[in-house]
């Protein structure tokens, strides 16, 4: 069983020492001269106890700051060999794994209970190496083009000014932004703040691509849906934790985990086949839409239990590092441009965080060796000795050469473009946000959604980019555009 702690060397009986090893002779005493004189600045242990501490905090991460995790397995009952080749997902394999849950746009002191989307992020140590789903808990997105990204996690910050968060710059990037109408009508509703991270759902969001023993490609959507029960806060239950218990989320998980309440989430996907990709009614690359589940139904894979609390928060959680660039065989991207970028982002982001070899820390290390011509950096731990540093080479370390098509690709051909998606059949920015406000929520659902739009409206927000607003939700639905209007003009 993988060690995530990182306490192999660790011997609690042992006097304390420096970092290089030394006795050191006091925990609580400076060395100074006499009981009331001056410091020394040859007291090493205090200089390096006193540095050390100073560089206690690493860049949080930009978004997904704040957030709480724990590390269970991943077991699969069902048999979806005929779609993928990759061996976590065979029938009765099990496999250790964190996961990790987190708010998008706090800092580390915020409160968990803020409406925003969630971070739902995965990693599964497997005998080919890391597995990582980085999702959210909803099925889609406020962007469709990496670009925009950095722009909005801007809007969904702080301002220059002040620096304070504003929903008036919420509102001026959204509703001039109308590829965000699915996500923020979502965000909008009773699912805008979870009551607990165990009442959640996760979504791999993305569509990915499964190959099977044949070469055969599958298009996927990953849904991990909670056996707790989806459930809710109100914006009066979250104000009042927020102020109270601003760590209710994280505390929550952890003490369910402690008592042996241990979380569950079923494991389903929806599968397209490769070539319905190019013919379906929306474009299924596009992060902003859903599949239709009777289109494509949910099929049951399996199921992950979360059963293991961290024993050190920093290193196992804090220092933990996703990115959906770590695939196995059987598994693939898409053309969906937000998943591109992020192939590139998230390991990046994480070098800046944590350091060139990021991945050799325990809680990032896979279970199986590695053979990489990767070298040197900072905090190098782990090396290959005096082995070739380069390939190719004549001295029998191992490199690869394969050469032609790879199994997990797709075709494409044209001249280079700055453009959006080619609009399929029945894509537009606004039908499926519509759907989920009409036809999804029912009338009391649809009157909180109003009450908490036309508060953040009357809320710090400008007046033309609150008539911005309203003119974005009547392209949603009339009726309850009609209504935020009513409410906020009464208010204003």
């Amino acid at each position: 069983m993988k060690r995530f702690d990182g306490l192999e060397q660790h011997d609690p009986k042992k006097p304390s020492t420096t970092e290089t090893g030394a006795v050191r002779e006091s925990d609580a005493d400076s060395l100074s001269v006499g009981p009331d004189g001056p410091l020394l600045l040859h007291d090493v242990a205090l200089v390096e106890k006193l540095a050390r501490f100073d560089r206690e905090r690493i860049p949080e991460r930009s978004p997904h700051a704040k957030g709480a995790g724990a590390f269970g397995e991943l077991t699969i009952t069902h048999d979806v060999s005929k779609y993928t080749k990759a061996k976590l997902f065979q029938p009765g394999a099990k496999t250790p794994m964190l996961a990790r849950f987190s708010t998008v746009a706090g800092e580390q002191g915020s409160p968990d209970t803020w409406r925003d989307v969630r971070g739902f992020a995965l990693k599964f140590y497997t005998e080919d190496g890391n597995f990582d789903l980085v999702g959210n808990n909803t099925p889609i997105f406020f962007v469709r083009d990496p670009m925009k990204f950095p722009d909005f996690i801007h809007s969904q910050k702080r301002t220059p000014d002040s620096g304070l968060r504003s929903n008036n710059m919420q509102w001026d990037f959204w509703s001039l932004s109308p590829e965000s109408a699915h996500q923020v009508a979502y965000l909008m509703g009773d699912r805008g703040i979870p009551k607990t991270y165990r009442n959640m759902n996760g979504y791999g969001s993305h569509t990915y691509m499964w190959v099977n023993e044949q070469g055969e490609r599958y298009w996927v959507k990953y849904h991990f849906l909670t056996e707790q029960g989806v459930e809710g806060l109100t914006n009066e239950e979250a104000e009042k934790l927020a102020g109270t218990d601003p760590d209710f989320h994280r505390q929550d998980l952890f003490d369910a985990i402690a008592r042996g309440d241990y979380p569950t989430w079923r494991f389903e996907v929806q599968i397209m086949p490769y070539e319905e990709a190019k013919t379906y009614r929306f474009n299924p690359f596009d992060l902003t839409k859903t599949w239709s589940q009777k289109d494509y139904p949910r099929i049951p894979v399996g199921h992950f239990t979360l059963n293991q609390n961290p024993v050190n928060y920093y290193a196992q959680i804090e220092q933990a590092a996703f990115s959906p660039s770590n695939m196995v065989p059987g598994t693939g991207v898409s053309p969906d441009k937000m998943l591109l970028g992020r192939v590139f982002s998230y390991p990046d982001a994480q070098r800046n965080r944590l350091g060139t070899n990021f991945n050799q820390l325990p809680v990032n290390r896979p279970i199986v060796n590695t053979n990489s011509y990767d070298k040197e950096g900072a905090m190098q731990f782990f090396h290959s000795g005096d082995a070739p540093v380069y390939a190719p080479n004549s001295y029998e370390r191992a490199f690869q050469d394969e050469q032609g098509p790879v199994d997990n690709g797709w075709e494409a051909d044209g001249e280079l473009v700055r453009a959006a998606y080619s609009l399929h059949e029945e894509d537009d920015d606004w039908g499926q946000a519509h759907d989920l406000v009409r036809n999804v929520m029912d009338e009391a659902a649809r009157a909180r959604l109003v009450d908490t739009v036309s508060g953040m409206l009357l809320d710090g927000v400008d007046d033309h980019v609150a008539r911005q607003a309203i003119d974005y939700w009547k392209h949603i639905d009339t009726e309850t555009g009609e209504k935020i209007e009513a409410k906020y003009t009464q208010n204003k």
